[in-house]
């Protein structure tokens, strides 16, 4: 379910999600793939709005004028500090047609734009590319920038490697680990979002794949939170209501899509240790697909986390009867029930010792026992004798007298 899809979002247009927002919107801090393939820990993502506090104190103004002042209009040549930590910075090089016109986060948005290294190489250089703004359809510099363009702008963008393609780069186009990046842009033109109900079913079917694609390049750049986001883009594609016409094998086309954002979010959320989040990803592709392997697969990884290792198992053991031959859930199984049966031995260790040795108890009680009853004997059978010489003694008295 993985593969290459870097330039996905180029040629797939982009619609709207009534009444929602994306997790990365919400400020939600989130997470197909064969993740013990993946064994580096991903880079800590960054926070990608703000930046520092400014001192808004200033004498003869309130409050209420400081916050309805509008913005300056940006000076040609002169750098914007995009985020306040000098790390995403952005210089016009021609202005563009006002405020106004600066495009609106979910809306569709046409550039141009030339990519550079550091040392002037050129990565590559694309016109016409179009994308969702906002929805982490390319890297966090243009995705940030673009926001602050006018139409009819030209803009030179300057980033650190964190907010372009991070620690591990990227082979297409082809950038080094940790590189500085210079972008060129010119912003074209911006456009609302089709309508999902009235998106003809390929097309809808497209778009869907598409952010499912780019939500596997994030997850494979180590960048969990992000891949989330755009499955979950693409899930809210797929549950779109349609108000055209739909036939059933468009319909199962829709579901698997579905189902492989399903488990391809579940992947992402193990990764970032939501298993509460990740066991109801299965549990609903499951729903769809009560025979899919992979969601089984990744749902008994879930309960062995969670310490249920009983269900673990008996999950697991229901994909290896519909895959024999697969070595990753023969591996993972094995691992399992060596892991149960040492917490079961565990568990016995520490019930004795809180409890005792019963065996040795119940014999010290026996030996109690019968310590106790011949005890009890002998103090009878020398009571009997002296009350029986007692009683001789008594009877060779009165004869005597």
């Amino acid at each position: 379910e993985i593969m290459d899809a870097s330039g996905c979002s180029e040629n797939a247009p982009a619609a709207k999600r009534s009444g929602k927002t994306s997790l990365l919107d919400s400020g939600e801090d989130f997470e197909v793939l064969d993740e013990e393939d993946i064994d580096d820990d991903p880079p800590p993502l960054e926070d990608a709005g703000g930046g520092k506090e400014k001192n808004t104190d200033q004498p003869g103004k309130t409050n209420a004028d400081i916050t309805t002042d509008p913005e300056p209009p940006a000076q040609i040549d002169e750098w914007m500090d995009v985020l306040g930590n000098g790390q995403l910075k952005k210089k016009v090089l021609q202005a563009g047609k006002g405020r106004d016109s600066r495009p609106q986060k979910g809306q569709n948005v046409k550039v141009h734009l030339k990519t550079f290294l550091k040392d002037g190489t050129l990565v590559e250089e694309q016109s016409d590319l179009s994308f969702t703004l906002g929805d982490g359809d390319v890297i966090q510099a243009l995705d940030l920038t673009v926001q602050l363009m006018e139409i009819g702008e030209k803009a030179l963008i300057e980033t650190n490697g964190k907010y372009a393609y991070g620690t591990r780069g990227s082979h297409e186009p082809e950038v080094p680990p940790n590189a500085e990046l210079s972008i060129e842009v010119e912003m074209l033109e911006a456009t609302d979002a089709p309508d999902l109900e009235l998106l003809p079913p390929a097309e809808k079917i497209a778009l869907a794949t598409c952010k499912r694609e780019r939500g596997n390049v994030h997850y494979q750049r180590g960048d969990y939170a992000f891949a989330v986001n755009s499955y979950s883009i693409a899930l809210q594609i797929t549950e779109s209501s349609s108000k055209v016409d739909i036939s059933p094998e468009e319909e199962n086309e829709l579901l698997d899509v579905k189902v492989k954002c399903l488990n391809n979010m579940a992947a992402s959320q193990l990764k970032l240790d939501h298993y509460d989040a990740a066991l109801k990803s299965c549990v609903s592709s499951l729903a769809h697909q009560p025979d899919n392997i992979k969601a089984l697969f990744r749902m008994g990884k879930v309960l062995a986390l969670q310490g249920e290792y009983s269900e673990a198992i008996q999950t697991l053991k229901k994909a290896l009867k519909r895959e024999p031959s697969n070595k990753t859930i023969h591996a993972e199984l094995s691992k399992l029930v060596k892991k149960h049966s040492e917490v079961r031995g565990a568990e016995q260790a520490m019930y004795k010792k809180m409890l005792g040795n019963p065996s040795s108890n119940s014999s010290a009680q026996k030996r109690h026992a019968k310590s106790s009853w011949g005890f009890s004997w002998k103090w009878l059978f020398g009571a009997t004798a002296v009350a029986i010489g007692g009683v001789a003694l008594s009877v060779v008295i009165a004869a005597r007298s």
